[in-house]
């Protein structure tokens, strides 16, 4: 027992420490790119030694790439849990995809410098995390996508949605709308934003044709 014990302290230490080297990486790599930020730098603002940088990372590329994922791992559970939340209160497939819309609104106004590197590493096409970029980003959509399938199967969307790009087009617009919410208009509410994609995304995706 006292060594799964020590197992556990050692493994929560490490995740603690772990977490500490991403916060400290978004943080300076947001503020000044990817090239210009040195290990060192990362390993101060963590408040942890260089070696143990080299020890939980092989490289600041291999830190930034478990970043990425770790990130974009946060977002899809939050996508999921909203899902979830939904279905436990017998909401529909818009409820869902409402729901998912908050999340992702909450989600990016807690980690704004990590979404706004995730946002232009999208664009990149020479870095070696862009395969690893391009898994983590489809799972998020995935879960989007997932949803608006159900309600097209179950007649609660037009089967004439494209599933897939219209993902894609959800989770760009909560990710752009955001950013520019926190940028341009950082006075308005989390609420107020969430009730003005609400609307936009009931108006696209929630009517049927025909209805008004």
């Amino acid at each position: 027992m006292e060594s799964s014990r020590t197992v556990e302290r050692g493994d929560g230490r490490r995740r603690a420490t772990r977490h500490k080297l991403y916060e400290a990486a978004v943080t300076l790599i947001a503020e000044q790119g990817f090239s210009a930020t040195t290990v060192d730098e990362i390993a101060e603002r963590a408040g942890v030694a260089k070696g143990t940088v080299y020890y939980n990372f092989a490289s600041k590329s291999v830190l930034f790439e478990e970043l990425l994922r770790h990130g974009v791992g946060l977002l899809t559970g939050s996508l999921r849990e909203a899902v979830g939340r939904t279905d436990a209160e017998g909401g529909s497939r818009v409820d869902a995809l409402d729901a998912m819309v908050r999340a992702g609104l909450v989600f990016i106004d807690r980690y704004p410098a990590f979404t706004r590197l995730y946002v232009a590493e999208l664009w990149r096409t020479n870095r070696a995390w862009q395969s690893t970029l391009t898994v983590v980003r489809q799972e998020a959509v995935a879960v989007v996508e997932g949803v608006l399938r159900e309600g097209i199967a179950n007649g609660e969307l037009s089967d004439e949605i494209d599933a897939p790009l219209t993902a894609a087009a959800l989770v760009g617009m909560v990710l752009v709308a955001a950013l520019d919410w926190l940028a341009f208009q950082p006075q308005r509410s989390l609420d107020d934003v969430h009730a003005a994609l609400s609307l936009l995304l009931q108006g696209r995706i929630g009517g049927r044709p025909g209805h008004g």
